[in-house]
């Protein structure tokens, strides 16, 4: 259970609003906007790995980016950070499923055992 915080500092938001005079249609956090900047050369590299071309305006790379920051950031509050987040993302990631056939633990029997008067 988490409790709501009364604390003014956690309602806070960085929020970029943009240049003097000109304020932008969306109001996005600062972390946005750094893990946006870090997913484009990301995938820029995935599509340079597949195809072995970089494209002058990589349109669909920033679309994955978009895509992929605001699924990151829906789960972001003030008790769970971005870091959190992809962390716990990466290690669900690799090991999450139940194998599909059910795989016994081997017994350990003994065999023989043996009482020694002292010991080796």
């Amino acid at each position: 259970m988490r409790l709501r915080t009364d604390d003014d500092i956690y309602r806070a938001r960085l929020v970029y609003l943009g240049p003097p005079g000109y304020t932008l249609p969306v109001h996005l956090p600062y972390a946005q906007y750094g893990v946006f900047i870090l997913l484009v050369p990301f995938y820029m590299f995935l599509h340079w790995l597949v195809t072995f071309q970089v494209e002058a305006f990589p349109a669909w790379e920033i679309a994955l980016a978009m895509v992929t920051t605001s699924f990151i950031f829906r789960y972001v509050d003030p008790d769970r950070p971005a870091r959190a987040v992809i962390r716990t993302a990466l290690t669900d990631w690799r090991r999450t499923r139940e194998p599909a056939v059910e795989q016994r633990d081997p017994r350990l029997v003994a065999v023989r055992v043996r009482v020694r008067e002292e010991l080796v």
